[in-house]
């Protein structure tokens, strides 16, 4: 199991998370438009492959028992109740916008005082506006400190304190560069906020702090560097929350985009799907019929898939993030028989 210093060295979630390169991809790098078309290319191939496989004759099928008209009539309902959760999705994100006078002003006030503590430890009279530039500053302000443990950590030869601090400074600036130019609403400005492991660098300069013979130099960093580490957390979970909101509205919007065309397909071929006769011929020895029907689905099944797609992110972002602060829910053993995890 992981040492307190080789988890705190893991700084980007692919060398923290269990998993492969392409998981971590699908589920947090993609471009969800990219997921879900992968997904329906995948449903498509897969039905015309099985009208193979089984050999059944669907056109037959038609005439005798009308199965498309069976399936395209639970499409048809499952579109429905989908559009139906858009609203909600969309009520759950106005309701957080919503709110009297004195709310607003308290939203307001918070959020100001917060500025102010930030300000204070970047060293600036204004902090950043936007959600990238703000933790950049934060992270930058993260390096600096660390910076200036190296420099402690050289003159007590404290071999501990100077590797935390040389990964520190590692990881503060590859997670400042990833920060740089980044837009908000797109994934990259959460990814790379997911890539600074705060949680487990408080719990180590708080152990640091703790232990015998830390001089006073490096005790007073290591308490300006858990100051600054510990506005991170929460403004990492703000910007998380804000792009939670972004996320479901874009994925009402594209739901309910895509319904209109699902609910169209699904209500033609539970009228017009039987008239079979007006499909012949075949394509790559495909009945023309197995190739319509599957296209169908396809295309009916888009409204869910891109719910998946979005939600997978969401979900898995907040399964990352559960926690707030040096408490650590992966399972890993730090030294002292703590077990902690990281978020």
């Amino acid at each position: 199991m992981p040492t307190a210093d080789s988890d705190v060295g893991a700084g980007t979630m692919r060398e923290r998370a269990d998993e492969s390169r392409w998981k971590l991809w699908l589920l947090l790098g993609a471009d969800r438009r990219v997921v879900a078309a992968l997904a329906l290319l995948s449903v498509f191939l897969a039905l015309v492959g099985l009208s193979q496989v089984v050999g059944t004759d669907l056109r037959a099928a038609i005439g005798s028992s009308d199965p498309v008209e069976t399936l395209f009539q639970g499409l048809l309902t499952a579109i429905i109740t989908g559009v139906t959760l858009v609203v909600t999705l969309s009520q759950l994100v106005l309701s957080q916008e919503l709110g009297a006078l004195g709310d607003q002003r308290e939203r307001m006030d918070g959020a100001m005082s917060f500025r102010r503590s930030v300000e204070s430890v970047i060293d600036s009279d204004v902090s950043p506006p936007d959600p990238a530039s703000f933790l950049r500053s934060l992270v930058a302000a993260v390096g600096r400190q660390a910076a200036t443990l190296q420099t402690a950590a050289e003159g007590s030869g404290d071999e501990r304190l100077r590797s935390f601090a040389d990964d520190l400074v590692a990881d503060a600036d590859a997670v400042g560069d990833d920060l740089e130019d980044t837009q908000f609403g797109t994934f990259e400005v959460v990814f790379a906020a997911l890539n600074f492991n705060y949680a487990s660098k408080i719990y180590e300069a708080r152990r640091l702090r703790a232990a015998d013979g830390t001089g006073d130099d490096a005790a007073e960093t290591l308490d300006d560097l858990v100051e600054t580490l510990t506005l991170f957390g929460p403004a990492r979970e703000h910007v998380k929350t804000l792009y939670f909101q972004w996320e479901l509205i874009e994925l009402s919007r594209a739901i309910a985009y895509a319904a209109v065309p699902a609910l169209i397909v699904s209500a033609g071929m539970i009228l017009y799907g039987g008239q079979t006769a007006v499909v012949q011929g075949g394509v790559l020895g495909v009945d023309s019929v197995v190739w319509l029907v599957s296209a169908a689905t396809t295309v009916a099944l888009v409204p869910f898939v891109l719910l998946l797609a979005y939600i997978l992110r969401i979900v898995t972002v907040a399964k990352r993030t559960l926690s707030i602060g040096p408490l650590v829910l992966r399972d890993t053993v730090h030294s002292g028989g703590d077990e902690n995890g990281d978020a």
